[in-house]
């Protein structure tokens, strides 16, 4: 098991290649988490690094095709920092970015705190704290060079691939009498003046996004860790995730719940 100043010593070399946009092969053995457990007391100390509050949490690998793709047993929670926040419409950098994709996403915004506890909530428990719901583009990346064999552990300890993420207005739609799962979106990524699409739906993520967010509440309440209001909580990719290079642009249009634009430079 690590102690803290390994947990510290890992979460350093991370967040200097993060910082960096720079890769690794792997955590050296001596800091090396084994368990999500150490994972999680790895990617903790990144909030640290913040001058502001935490901005929110994302999940990754919320299809069993995403699971299967980077080997991982289930979903993996993951930190946005403030400072890693874009405004809608804005352009970003894909300097140093491994894996340039754009991941189309439904975002929820908290309204009340959800403090962890030994029972698990329920999705009526988690829905009932919610203040809003945004569409939300996920521009992740990993510090890992080959971050399909890192294992759970490791992507764990490097944030879940967390990296730039842009939140989208609230949506002005009745959102709680919608069928989430069956919500469809699709996404255009327009490259040298054409427009390719591809079609996602929100039971792409892990069947429906209400239960990846309360997925993410218990995963918290599981590490003693509360999900707090005003924090975002982004649910992961609701379509294979749109591949993109410099000069792209990419838009999400997730009907009466809103659209989402973003330019790659």
């Amino acid at each position: 098991m690590l102690n803290p100043t390994q947990h510290q010593a890992a979460s350093d070399l991370l967040f200097t290649k993060w910082s960096e946009r720079a890769c690794l092969d792997a955590l050296p053995a001596s800091c090396r988490p084994q368990t999500r457990e150490e994972g999680y007391a790895i990617q903790a100390l990144v909030e640290r690094r913040s001058a502001h509050p935490l901005f929110g949490w994302k999940i990754a690998a919320t299809s069993q095709a995403g699971q299967a793709h980077i080997g991982v047993s289930g979903p993996l929670a993951g930190r946005i920092l403030r400072e890693r926040v874009v405004s809608p419409g804005a352009s970003v950098s894909l300097d140093g970015n491994q894996m340039k994709v754009a991941e189309l996403e439904f975002a929820f915004v908290m309204g009340s705190d959800l403090t962890p506890r030994t029972e698990p909530y329920s999705v009526e428990e988690v829905l009932a704290v919610v203040a809003s719901l945004h569409p939300a583009i996920e521009i992740p990346d990993s510090r890992y060079t080959d971050f399909v064999h890192a294992g759970e552990a490791q992507l764990i300890a490097d944030n879940a691939c967390a990296h730039e993420f842009m939140l989208g207005e609230a949506t002005k739609a009745d959102w709680r009498t919608m069928d989430l799962k069956a919500h469809p979106v699709r996404g255009f990524r327009t490259r040298g003046g054409e427009t390719y699409t591809r079609d996602g739906i929100g039971a792409n993520v892990l069947g429906d996004p209400r239960l990846a967010l309360t997925w993410l509440a218990n995963e918290l309440s599981s590490i003693n860790v509360p999900l707090k209001a005003g924090q975002a909580v982004t649910t992961g990719t609701c379509m294979v995730p749109m591949e993109v290079i410099q000069g792209d642009a990419v838009d999400g249009d997730y009907g009466p719940i809103g659209k989402i634009s973003i330019r790659f430079i």
